[in-house]
């Protein structure tokens, strides 16, 4: 039967076996599950402390936060209106966070608030494989913190969750944006170096030369990436603060093991980025290899309505990307945990014995299933090997009438008759001792 709706392009559901969509294999709700658990892990383990922000924010918020010239706000927002409020679907999470920051007054709860997220995100753009139009997002935010340490702090997070999975095919890439002053400075330098290869650039890189000239060091044209190699260095044009902030980042990482590249052309695709950019690719992903990113947002606290500057630096990451990351490094996923005990039952008797006496069991902790459907004793044996039953219990009106059951281990094969009253205690000792 041709079902009546599917789910809006760009979109997937979650199954409790993985499945496929238009852009590859969708994992199964428990590989989600332990994804997030060992994010929430390794968070722990670093003393951050969840935070959960509405899906919906005031436009101006993401407007502002992100930057008017960006493609986010510019392109791929889902904005909405309902009266005179103007809504959108958060295509991203610190400019939220920095909003509850502010809002809640979280400056005053003393020391550096050290936060991480974990959530859906929205942007309007062209579904492909790791890219979709709502897509799941983990981070980190540590704001109140100006020192390089709390950069340092920041990387070597995003690199523990990395590490937790097993990924160690990655590559951290990074730079030094400097400061609001010096920023402005270099934006000309690339500017004035540009115009003269307007003919060569692309009608994407030409709308960005005037716009924001930043933006064209994310080109992935060729011939683009070859006319930037003799293009000015943002790092000869940042001032001595910014300098000597990511001298102590790069000393911090070679203190702590972390191994990283300078790349001279990273910039990230924000406004509101001050001095450290950084992104970890994997190696093995192909034109969709950037697995997180982030940097120093000094400058968004006062974009988003605060008197004084806070200091502030996160890093962002996808899930769909770290799954195909997984998958591409053959690293399995958890199945959903399978049943300690299957109840298969004949006769309408052993059947409404079987949905008591289930409770029952369950009321001592075992996790037990059973036939809802009424099938034949075979059908239900089958049922049970699909779900992976430890143990099956076989009952019917003679097993009842002599007070027992019977009990098959399904991995040996082995069958033992054991009585009614019995029951929780035998499996408590063959499945919890």
């Amino acid at each position: 039967m041709k079902p009546a709706y599917k789910n809006i392009t760009g979109t997937f559901d979650i199954l409790p076996e993985a499945s496929g969509n238009e852009n590859g294999l969708v994992t199964s709700t428990a590989g989600w599950r332990h994804v997030e658990t060992t994010i929430r892990e390794v968070m722990v383990q670093f003393n951050a402390r969840e935070i959960r922000t509405p899906i919906i924010e005031p436009t101006e918020l993401i407007a502002r936060g992100v930057g008017m010239l960006t493609d986010i706000v510019s392109k791929e927002m889902f904005a909405f209106e309902r009266g005179k409020t103007h809504y959108v679907l958060r295509p991203e999470v610190t400019a939220p966070v920095m909003r509850a920051y502010l809002q809640h007054r979280l400056d005053q709860r003393g020391g550096v608030q050290k936060l991480y997220y974990v959530g859906p995100c929205f942007r309007a753009e062209r579904p492909q494989r790791g890219r979709y139009r709502q897509f799941h997002q983990f981070g980190v935010e540590v704001i109140g913190a100006s020192d390089a340490q709390a950069d340092a702090e920041v990387i070597a997070m995003m690199m523990a969750v990395y590490r937790a999975f097993g990924l160690n095919e990655t590559s951290l890439r990074i730079n030094s944006l400097g400061d609001e002053k010096s920023r402005p400075r270099y934006k000309e330098a690339l500017r004035t170096y540009l115009v003269a290869f307007k003919s060569d650039l692309s009608d994407t890189s030409l709308e960005r030369l005037s716009a924001n000239p930043l933006r064209i060091l994310d080109t992935k044209d060729e011939k683009e990436r070859r006319l930037l190699e003799d293009a000015p260095r943002l790092i000869d044009f940042i001032d001595d603060e910014s300098r000597a902030h990511y001298n102590e980042l790069k000393t911090l990482l070679d203190d702590i093991g972390i191994a990283y590249q300078e790349d001279p052309f990273l910039v990230r695709g924000l406004d509101y980025y001050t001095r450290t950019a950084f992104e970890l690719e994997n190696t093995n992903l192909g034109a969709q290899s950037i697995l997180a990113g982030g940097g120093r947002y000094d400058l968004l606290a006062r974009e988003l309505g605060s008197k004084t500057a806070v200091p502030a630096v996160g890093f962002a990451a996808g899930f769909e990307r770290l799954f195909l990351a997984l998958a591409a490094a053959e690293i399995g996923l958890p199945d959903d945990p399978a049943p300690d005990v299957f109840i298969a039952a004949l006769g309408d008797e052993a059947h409404r014995w079987s949905f008591g006496h289930s409770q029952r069991l369950r009321s001592a902790g075992l996790s037990v299933a059973f036939d809802l459907k009424g099938r034949s004793m075979k059908a239900q044996m089958r049922e049970a090997n699909r779900q992976r039953a430890r143990y099956t219990v076989i009952v019917g009106k003679d097993e009842l009438d002599g007070g027992v059951v019977q009990v098959k281990n399904m991995g040996s094969g082995e069958q033992c008759t054991v009585g009614v009253d019995d029951l929780t205690a035998y499996f408590y000792k063959c499945i919890r001792s």
